[in-house]
Parts: structure tokens; C-alpha cells; sequence
């Protein structure tokens, strides 16, 4: 692999459609320039600035949270039917306008336009599935067990939140917390990531289309988000943080909320393992690789990140996995036929390199790829590397890239082991035909989700979320309305 070739100018219709994302910051229903050198976002497969929008500071920061504060009491009180149908017009919204979130994804984070309208349809759902919750809140009444009094549970919103959202899934990570947030009726200040902040601007304007009140969500994208973030998770009026992002900083955010005791959604870091016994169908086998390892350029908290591979089929897993990797083809996500985008940035790159270099100076051998080839943007070769060695940096750390890296395994008892052998415990894939083996799996390889014979097992109505230091609470389901409730008990005496 050599050369990618790349645009390096913007189409009439990209250029059209940036000239419509709003370029300020969104407070109280309204946009506003910013006070400061604005943010440059740049087309990560050619390097160049695309758009150049508001860069908030702290004051702004903490006026976005008084905007969210004055409109807490009026959404709480607002039905929930009325907010069910505010979010289902949402939903409506974005089915029509999908061409355009989805090339938005793709000029400002790189993913192929086929993986960008995948998200729309995956954000999409977080609207409509909470749509259907905001109704189906309840308590519970009934007699106190000594027949002295009748108890009520009642649930109520937790009150204004803040949202710190990731770059790597612009949409998805915007409405799987605006969304349960909203059903709950609760009001939000976001920032998003200040590498892709446009979907989220695009769809604060979405939200207000579809008839969100002034004051309910807040957007506000800076430069110097430890400055900005740091007020507001301070202030008493905030009940709720909810970050998407890096175990080292959730550790130090959860630091910082723990002062004013807040609700917090932590969902971190994740050191996935993907588990294939002698006894696997092969053919599902790659097909999940391909799918957990390569999806977004393997730019996700899902992504498997250790294969560990029996050793009886390693060699033909690691055959059918590279000329499955040969296939993809790299390049800009508006081109015709890619399937593999460029990385966020140019540490990116750099950190795969580093990774490639640390696990063949200890002995792994590279079947494919494993360079970053000639180009203005931040590509690197899809690759696949084999006889991974104990000790090695690829091992250890979140590799966030498409690098596919096997190692072997003789037994369940050293597979599992080897699963479970991380910090981290977000998410884990194993590929077996054995159902008893499957089984014992699930409740032994330390995850919060699993996937078993599937490489992919995000759902808006399944609870997404991990253990250990992949974080704590959960987004999604039954279970992610409840992360913005309350829980109220009142006695009545008997009579």
C-alpha cells in the first residue's frame, strides 16, 4: 500500500452544506459569535480547515449553565407526552436531513459515507427509543409490609446536566445523552469535542427545528476545555455530569464532581478482547473481525483491541484476516468504493507507528500494512500483525487504530485469563459453537457488554456501558432513562 489519494478541494455541495452549520455558540435558544480566535476544523483526510466557529470561554461556559438552570423547572413540568413527541420529531428531522449529518460526519471526522449513514441510522435511534421512554416513567404504591402507612416512589428529573462528548462518533455520543436527558426532563449544556464540534452544532439547530425550548440544550465548543469544564462541574446548580472519553481524565473529572456529590455516566477507556476457540465458524469469525477491529478506522471504545486466537487455527484466522484487511480501500470517506478513512489526527498516525515498532522489536512479524502511506491527510495502512509477544505495548494500551494484532492460546482456562488480564472491562467478543462454553463465558470474562459470535453489539435498547476502569453507569435500554431520575419516597400514614 502506498499512496492515498485524496480531494483537495471542497465540492459545491460540501461547501454548501458547512456555509449551513451554524459557527457560533448556542445559548438560550440563541447562536452567538465567540469573544476569542475561533476554532479551525479541519477535513482529517486532507489536513485542510474546513470551517472556523465560536470558541467558548469559561463565562460562556458558566452562561450556558444558567441558561440550562432557568429552564429546568418549566421542562420538568413539561408533559411527558409533549416531550415524547418533541423527541419523535427529532427522530422525524434527522431521517430527512440524513444525506446531510451523514456528510457532515465524514468532512469533519473521515469516516466512509457508508459508516456516516450507519451512525445516523445509530444516533437516530436514541431518539425514537427515548421518545417511547419519556411515557413509560413510573413509580410504584402499595402498603408499607407492618400496615401502618401506604409508600409511594415517585421519580423526578436529576436537573441540569453537562455533556462531555468524544470525537470519534459526532452524532451517536450527542443523542444517546441529549436524548435520555431530555425524555427524563432534564435540560443539558454540551461540549462537544473540539475536533469534530459541527454535527452537534448542526443538530443543536435540529433540535430547536423540532421544537425544543430555548434554554433546554446548550452547545457550547471550546479550545480549552479543562478551563471551561471546570466552573460548571463546580457550580451547585449542576446535578449531573456525564463524559465520554479517556480513563485518566474521567478519573480526574470524577475527582472534580465528587465536590458537589453529582450524578455521574462514566464511560471510558476499553482494552477489548476478541476470543476465538478451535471450534469457531471461521467464516463469522473474520466476518466479526472485520466488523469490531475496523469499523471507524478501529476508532472506538468497542474496537477489539487484543485477538486472541487458538492456536490450532491461528494460522488460517490470520490468512483469511489479511486478505480480508487487502481488500479495504483507504481514502477520503467522500470517495467512491472506500471503505477504510483517515485517522482524527497526526498523533494518531504517530501513536500507530509507535505501536507497530514496539511489538515487532519484540518478535511479532507484520503480515500487512503497518506504515503510514504518502498523503496530505492522517491515514495508516490497515494491518495485521501476528506472534504478538507478552509484554508489548499493543497488549496494554487502547490502540484506537486499524491494527489488528493475534496472539495464540492453548485453553479456556488461559483464554480467559488472558481476556481479563487489563484494567479495563468495557467489552469483550468470543467466537464459539460450543453453547455451554458460550455460557460459562459470559459470566466469566470480566465485561460490562459482551458479543458473542458477533462483532458488533452496540443497540440504543441495550445498556451500553463496562466495568472496572471502563467506567460506571449506563447508556441506552430501560436502563439509561434512570441515570437522569431521581428517586423519591414519601409515607403516608394509615388513617
Amino acid at each position: 500500500m502506498s499512496a492515498v489519494d485524496t480531494a483537495t478541494d471542497l465540492t459545491a455541495t460540501e461547501s454548501e452544506l458547512l456555509a449551513r452549520v451554524p459557527d457560533g455558540l448556542f445559548i438560550a435558544g440563541r447562536w452567538e459569535a465567540g469573544a476569542q480566535d475561533p476554532i479551525q476544523v479541519q477535513d482529517p483526510a486532507t489536513g485542510r480547515v474546513i470551517k472556523r466557529i465560536a470558541n467558548a470561554r469559561p463565562e460562556d461556559g458558566i452562561r450556558a449553565l444558567d441558561a440550562a438552570a432557568e429552564a429546568a423547572e418549566a421542562w420538568a413540568a413539561t408533559p411527558p407526552r409533549t416531550r415524547a413527541e418533541i423527541l419523535r420529531r427529532a427522530f422525524d428531522l434527522l431521517q430527512e436531513r440524513r444525506d446531510d449529518f451523514a456528510l457532515l460526519m465524514t468532512l469533519e471526522m473521515g469516516k466512509p459515507l457508508a459508516e456516516a449513514n450507519g451512525e445516523v441510522t445509530y444516533g437516530g435511534e436514541f431518539l425514537r427509543w427515548f421518545s417511547e421512554e419519556a411515557v413509560r416513567i413510573a413509580g410504584r404504591y402499595g402498603s408499607n409490609p407492618e400496615g401502618t402507612g401506604t409508600m409511594v416512589v415517585s421519580q423526578r428529573p436529576v436537573g441540569p446536566c453537562f455533556f462531555i462528548t468524544p470525537w470519534n462518533f459526532p452524532l451517536a455520543m450527542a443523542t444517546r445523552k441529549i436524548a435520555p436527558a431530555l425524555a427524563a426532563g432534564c435540560t443539558v449544556v454540551i461540549k462537544p469535542a473540539e475536533l469534530t464540534p459541527l454535527t452537534t452544532l448542526f443538530f443543536a439547530q435540529l433540535l430547536a427545528d423540532a421544537g425544543v425550548p430555548a434554554g433546554v440544550v446548550n452547545v457550547i465548543p471550546t479550545s480549552t476545555s479543562g478551563a471551561v469544564s471546570a466552573p460548571i462541574i463546580a457550580d451547585p446548580r449542576l446535578r449531573k455530569l456525564s463524559f465520554t472519553g479517556s480513563t485518566p481524565v474521567g478519573r480526574a473529572l470524577l475527582g472534580q464532581a465528587g465536590q458537589n456529590v453529582l450524578r455521574t455516566s462514566m464511560e471510558l477507556g476499553g482494552n477489548a478482547p476478541f476470543v476465538v476457540f478451535e471450534d469457531a465458524d471461521l467464516g463469522k469469525a473474520v466476518e466479526g473481525a472485520m466488523l469490531a477491529k475496523f469499523r471507524n478506522m478501529g476508532q472506538a471504545c468497542t474496537a477489539a483491541n487484543r485477538f486472541i486466537v487458538h492456536e490450532s487455527i491461528a494460522e488460517e484466522f490470520a490468512a483469511r484476516v489479511t486478505e480480508r484487511v487487502n481488500a479495504l480501500r483507504v481514502g477520503r470517506g467522500t470517495d467512491e468504493g472506500v471503505t477504510l478513512g483517515p485517522l482524527i489526527d497526526d498523533r494518531a498516525v504517530a501513536s500507530m507507528a509507535a505501536l507497530v515498532d514496539d511489538a515487532v522489536s519484540r518478535g511479532a512479524r507484520v503480515l500487512t500494512g503497518g506504515a503510514a502511506p504518502e498523503s496530505d491527510g492522517f491515514f495508516f495502512e490497515p494491518t495485521v500483525i501476528t506472534d504478538i509477544q507478552p509484554g508489548s505495548e499493543i497488549l496494554r494500551e487502547e490502540i484506537f487504530g486499524p491494527i489488528l494484532a493475534i496472539s495464540t492460546f492453548s485453553t479456556e482456562e488461559e483464554a480467559v485469563a488472558r481476556a481479563n488480564e487489563t484494567e479495563y472491562g468495557l467489552v469483550g467478543y468470543v467466537f464459539t459453537q460450543d453453547l455451554a462454553r458460550g455460557q460459562r463465558l459470559i459470566d466469566s470474562v470480566d465485561t460490562g457488554m459482551m458479543g458473542l459470535n458477533t462483532g458488533l453489539v452496540s443497540n440504543a435498547a441495550a445498556p451500553f456501558g463496562g466495568v472496572k476502569q471502563s467506567g460506571l453507569g449506563r447508556e441506552g435500554g430501560l436502563e439509561g432513562i434512570h441515570e437522569y431520575l431521581s428517586t423519591k419516597y414519601t409515607l403516608i400514614p394509615a388513617s
